[in-house]
């Protein structure tokens, strides 16, 4: 594997290492011991997929919050997604700032996603899916979000109008935890 890190403080695009031959090609998408050199969680105690069957269709800004905070790795294994990460760390270097990279299977990028980020992504293509491993359980009472279009984030999305559930389009505007 191979971690490219990108503009925000402990996130990785996780590239594949692949060797090929005549038959196609081989990568390894995990290895704790690869991971553990660069420093990175590498306990995941539950995996989860999400379908999507129409393109524009957007889920996020989630995360969850203390004392159940999660380490994330994404992977789109079907179609191709737009995936956002916002670091909503108040002590991170950057604090406040987005990433945006494309996955798609083709490629077989991943996202390392530190815990005290929110994630999201929109789907390119019809009958997207997107395989995920998680370092916590889900914990309904924990989760959280941000709308995906908050001004305080100014995300550039490549839709203007997706397909939302009505609880990420409700969120209120984002309010920082040094400003409360």
């Amino acid at each position: 594997m191979i971690f490219l890190p990108t503009a925000l403080a402990g996130t990785f695009i996780i590239e594949l290492e692949r060797r090929s031959d005549d038959r196609g090609y081989f990568a390894r998408t995990w290895c704790q011991r690869e991971f553990n050199q660069m420093g990175l969680h590498t306990s995941f105690v539950q995996t989860s997929v999400s379908y999507n069957s129409r393109r524009q269709t957007l889920r996020g800004m989630h995360w969850q919050a203390p004392p159940h905070g999660e380490v994330k790795i994404v992977r789109c294994t079907r179609g191709a997604i737009w995936d956002v990460i916002l670091d909503l760390r108040p002590e991170s270097p950057t604090h406040m700032h987005h990433v945006g990279v494309e996955l798609n299977a083709d490629s077989g990028r991943a996202l390392y996603i530190p815990e005290g980020m929110a994630h999201g992504f929109v789907t390119l293509v019809d009958g997207t899916e997107v395989f995920y491993q998680m370092s916590e359980f889900h914990e309904p009472a924990f989760a959280r979000g941000v709308r995906w279009n908050d001004p305080a984030f100014a995300i550039e999305w490549p839709v203007t109008t997706p397909i939302l559930h009505a609880r990420d389009a409700a969120y209120p505007d984002y309010i920082p935890l040094v400003a409360r």
